[in-house]
């Protein structure tokens, strides 16, 4: 994996851990159609773009997860 050039500035208000990610085992959906891979890594979520794996990826605490499922699964982000 080719190393990032992209440099993280922590968010104003972040309080999520700086996570290692180079060694976390990424998982597509389970068709393996989707552009986005997600990760469990030290009790976060991690959520990238498995086309630019090297760009930053999301994450998300489990309730922060669990609303954003919940969510999909309603169609709140389905475009109109």
């Amino acid at each position: 994996m080719a190393e990032s050039t992209i440099q993280q500035q922590p968010l104003a208000g972040w309080d999520k851990p700086e996570l290692d990610l180079s060694n976390a085992d990424w998982h597509s959906s389970s068709r393996g159609l989707g552009d986005v891979q997600i990760a469990f890594v030290e009790g976060f979520i991690a959520m990238r773009n498995s086309g630019r794996p090297e760009s930053p990826s999301l994450i998300f605490t489990p309730a922060e997860w669990g609303a954003f499922v919940s969510g999909a699964r309603e169609g709140e982000f389905d475009l109109t």
